[in-house]
């Protein structure tokens, strides 16, 4: 299993909280699946905490759209049957992966949008939360210098992710942000979109990406990425080269996190940092870095 807290430029004084975050996100996911669930309940377990967490960019803490609100994106997708489930552009309600993991046991769509999920999380049994709960004065902040040029609208760190790989060996992709600080009303970047944020093919691995969404869906980075493991590719290699690809391509910036059928693990991150944590049958410890 492995975990990432996004892809952008963290503050030093900032950057063992994020790391800690993910390291709390994977013990609670590996502890679903000691308890014998299934590798989609622990990637949804993982991004729950994750979106807990209002150090992040998803759930509670998401940054701000242009005029004040929040707008949540998240999927996820299992690599056996490539049953998947999406929303975006969702207004606040608690964890928007919960509502994606509805979507993926439905069966009927892969992807609600804007009031189209909104509409479906409540037929679903999910209460809307209070949005003026979910934002913290930090996202109005960052909205606020947003607006007064000083900073940078690209920045993309804290959208965060989850692969894994259980004991039957089914891979798992998770995503869930709150896209880009200051967006349009209606913007979705990558995170929901089947195979430019978020992908999983039993043949291949999963993949889940951080970064320039709207570079990422252009190249459709995340099947990609799958795509180069399914020809044997390395996760490690996998990883650099579509970072390097998706640069050089499309221009976007951000990381990614890889995990292959055999449960090898594999990230890059063309930004100053991109949080991680992982888990690993024989490990004695989960491993962190940034």
């Amino acid at each position: 299993m492995l975990v990432h807290g996004g892809a952008g430029d963290v503050p030093d004084e900032s950057l063992a909280g994020h790391i800690d975050g993910a390291v709390v996100a994977v013990g609670r996911a590996v502890a679903v699946l000691r308890e014998g669930g299934s590798g989609i309940d622990a990637a949804q377990r993982a991004v729950e905490v994750l979106e807990d967490d209002s150090r992040f960019n998803a759930g509670t803490g998401a940054c701000l759209n242009a005029v004040g609100s929040l707008e949540l994106d998240a999927a996820i997708m299992e690599g056996e049957s490539l049953r998947a489930g999406a929303v975006c552009a969702l207004p606040a309600f608690r964890h928007p992966i919960a509502v994606a993991r509805a979507v993926l046991d439905a069966g009927d769509h892969v992807l609600y949008a804007a009031d189209g999920a909104r509409i479906f999380a409540l037929t679903q049994g999910f209460e809307a939360a209070d949005e003026h709960a979910m934002i913290t004065e930090a996202a109005r902040a960052r909205l606020e210098r947003l607006r007064e040029g000083k900073v940078d609208a690209n920045w993309a760190g804290g959208t965060v992710g989850v692969v894994v790989r259980d004991v039957r060996g089914l891979v798992v992709a998770a995503t869930s942000t709150g896209g880009k600080v200051g967006k349009s009303p209606g913007r979705v970047g990558d995170s929901p979109i089947i195979g430019a944020g978020t992908y999983a093919d039993n043949a291949g691995g999963a993949c889940s990406c951080t970064g320039d969404g709207e570079a990422f869906i252009r190249v459709c980075l995340a099947k990609t990425s799958v795509e180069w493991l399914r020809m044997g590719m390395l996760p490690s290699d996998a990883a650099s080269s579509a970072i390097h690809y998706v640069l050089e391509k499309a221009g976007g910036q951000g990381g990614m996190i890889l995990i292959d059928h055999q449960g090898r693990l594999g990230w890059a991150r063309s930004t100053r940092t991109m949080t991680w944590a992982a888990a690993s049958e024989g490990w004695d410890v989960i491993r962190s870095g940034a």
